[in-house]
This record gives C-alpha cells, sequence and structure tokens, in this order.
C-alpha cells in the first residue's frame, strides 16, 4: 500500500524489528513484548527506512492496539491516522470485533480515530494478560475502545 511522498505501509517481519525498536524508543514507547506480536504489525517505510509503525495483539475477537508511533517530522502529516486505519481494517479482516487501547498521551488523536474512554474493567481478562497491562502501562494510563462491527 503505498501513501503520498512515497511512503509504503507494509507487514512487518523480523528483519524490520531494529528500526521499530529505534522508532519506539525515541517516542519513549516500550518494546517489551513486541517481537511477539511482529505478524500483526504493520511499518511505515520510506526509502526504505521504517518511519512509522503500528501493532495489533490479537485476543480472539478482540485485540489491544499498541506501539504506535511515528517519526517526529511527520508527526501531524496523517500518517499516524493513515496506520492506525490500515491496522484496524487488519483486524477486520481476521474477525477482530473490538480493539482495546491503554494511552497516556494520545487521548485526543484515538478519540480521532473513533476510539472512547471506558473503565479498565471493560476489557475482556484475556486482553488484560498482555504485557501491556501487566507491566509496561501505569494503572492511570487511560483505557479506550473500538467497537468494530
Amino acid at each position: 500500500m503505498t501513501h503520498r511522498n512515497n511512503i509504503v505501509i507494509r507487514s512487518a517481519c523480523l528483519d524490520d524489528l531494529e528500526g521499530i525498536y529505534a522508532l519506539m524508543q525515541h517516542a519513549s514507547l516500550s518494546t517489551k513484548g513486541l517481537r511477539d506480536h511482529i505478524e500483526s504489525m504493520l511499518v511505515a517505510l520510506r526509502n526504505k527506512t521504517i518511519i512509522a509503525s503500528v501493532a495489533l495483539e490479537m485476543y480472539g475477537d478482540c485485540a489491544l492496539l499498541r506501539s504506535i508511533a511515528v517519526e517526529t517530522s511527520l508527526r501531524g502529516s496523517g500518517l499516524g491516522k493513515k496506520m492506525t486505519e490500515a491496522i484496524l481494517q487488519q483486524a477486520r479482516e481476521t474477525g477482530v470485533i473490538r480493539v482495546f487501547l491503554l494511552t497516556e498521551t494520545a487521548e485526543e488523536f484515538f478519540l480521532r480515530c473513533g476510539f472512547l474512554p471506558g473503565a479498565r474493567d471493560m476489557i475482556p481478562e484475556r486482553v488484560k494478560t498482555s504485557i501491556e497491562f501487566v507491566d509496561v502501562c501505569p494503572d492511570t494510563a487511560l483505557a479506550m475502545e473500538l467497537r468494530l462491527q
């Protein structure tokens, strides 16, 4: 899938991990457990350089959106929204009905993407087994949900 300015969005592979980790560390996001979900990750590239990433952790008909990062110089360009739309389409195609996320800094962005805030107790227990809940995100992180169907 090609985006404006010769940006290509594609499925991630193990060879992309170094670039994804660098991007995420620059955005102050955790990479814990990310390798386990490489098969449900997307990356955006320009000139073979990873400039954005997003991942889903799959839990049956539910998923956890995580690891959305965009190179600093491209924030506000619409690439983050494009990446979110692409991963949500992938979720729909695999039968996901509900997508959850935790955020400390991007509530407004995710509201614009259709997510609604909610209590953590709305999230199925199987999703709460994610490293994001268990170890990465503090209890103060906002839980959000998007129903795809």
